[in-house]
């Protein structure tokens, strides 16, 4: 069947979508990329809700959106993992997690049945909901001939999954592309969303005390599973860190990255391979910073398009969803075991699901040629 992926990542800067064919042969899923490509974000929608009027008008506003961006693209299923709005997290512990797009919107303007909410029942079994880019990498990973290789996305946040002969650990390593983001948004007063290039990172050096500081964050040091979000990494908390410095832009960009580029290396620093996904891959300064580090590939190596991995993810989501078959990895997510996850929402015609798939999924392999638009 045809599926077509959306997400908007943590840096809101658009809507993702992929559009892939998939197949299930023993035990096996078959991923041929069809087509990827990017919805740019109204800038008013990267306002945070102050209200329950104003959440409401950004959940139709977001569903609205990833309908548009589905609506040009043929398929048989739409799978959205939203936007997340807030991911609640105490003591290590999540307690709740809220995306945001609402599905009826993108069922009504594509008249094509939607599977969304994926993490909610992750969390509900006692995971993170977080990672769900290990669903990919754990089946994925599986099937490359270089054991121990790591996958990395990064995105707002960074991320990395890895298997082990007996289990698959993936966790949050910390900020992405986030804190710098946040930098870059509030030193233009909001006319640039992020450092095009690494244009300032580039011209920078590395400020001592504000790293240290950074890196004296508890998050680092806590054992996996764990997540954590923009709730955490944002504006007010680079604002709280920073207290009594002053450094120039540069240094702050640079800083930033430095910090990225070490708790990510410190997580995988001894495997042969990392391939690497998501915005942050555009970032020169950064990926030449990790490079310094491990061996940093593309995932593009190996048939994933590094621009729209998290797009075909959530359409690998969809797919197992209709199909009957858990999603999750409870050793990545540390939920109590395999869930099916998401809600469905029907389309224009009659809902018609197929028997449930009664082989589990040991694999995945990408196939074909594919393009972009």
């Amino acid at each position: 069947m045809r599926v077509i992926g959306l997400i908007s990542g943590t840096s809101m800067d658009a809507v993702d979508v992929a559009v892939g064919d998939f197949e299930l042969h023993d035990g096996v899923i078959v991923l041929t990329p069809v087509t990827h490509t990017e919805v740019p974000f109204p800038p008013d929608l990267r306002e945070p809700p102050t209200s329950p009027a104003a959440l409401c008008v950004l959940d139709t506003r977001l569903g609205q959106l990833f309908a548009e961006a589905a609506r040009p693209h043929a398929a048989d299923l739409v799978a959205s993992l939203g936007q997340t709005a807030h991911h609640h997290v105490e003591d290590g512990r999540c307690l709740g997690t809220l995306q945001l797009g609402q599905p009826a919107w993108i069922a009504e303007a594509t008249g094509l049945p939607v599977v969304a909410d994926f993490r909610v029942r992750d969390v509900a079994a006692g995971g993170h909901g977080a990672p769900l880019a290990s669903t990919l990498d754990a089946l994925w990973l599986a099937g490359l001939p270089e054991p121990g290789t790591v996958a990395l996305n990064i995105g707002g946040i960074a991320n990395i999954t890895r298997r082990t002969p007996d289990r698959v650990i993936a966790y949050d390593t910390g900020p992405g592309n986030a804190l710098m983001d946040a930098a870059m948004t509030a030193l233009s007063n909001g006319l640039r969303t992020h450092d095009t290039d690494g244009e300032f990172a580039a011209r920078g050096r590395v400020h001592a005390e504000l790293l240290d500081r950074l890196l004296a964050d508890p998050y680092y040091a806590r054992p996996a599973p764990k997540s954590t979000g923009k709730e955490h990494f944002n504006r007010a908390y680079l604002d709280r860190v920073a207290d009594g410095l002053v450094l120039p832009a540069e240094d702050l960009l640079a800083t930033l990255v430095e910090l990225t580029a070490r708790t990510i290396a410190a997580e995988c620093a001894d495997a042969p391979a990392v391939l690497g996904s998501g915005g942050g891959m555009r970032n020169p300064v950064l990926v030449d910073a990790l490079r310094t580090r491990v061996n940093l590939r593309t995932s593009d190596e190996h048939g994933l398009p590094a621009d729209a991995k998290e797009g075909y993810l959530a359409a690998l989501l969809g797919f197992l969803a209709w199909h009957g078959l858990p999603a999750n990895v409870p050793t990545a997510t540390g939920a109590s075991g395999p869930r099916l996850l998401g809600s469905l929402t029907p389309g224009r015609g009659p809902l018609r699901l197929p028997d449930p798939a009664d082989t589990p999924v040991t694999g995945l392999r990408i196939g074909g040629d594919r393009a972009r638009t």
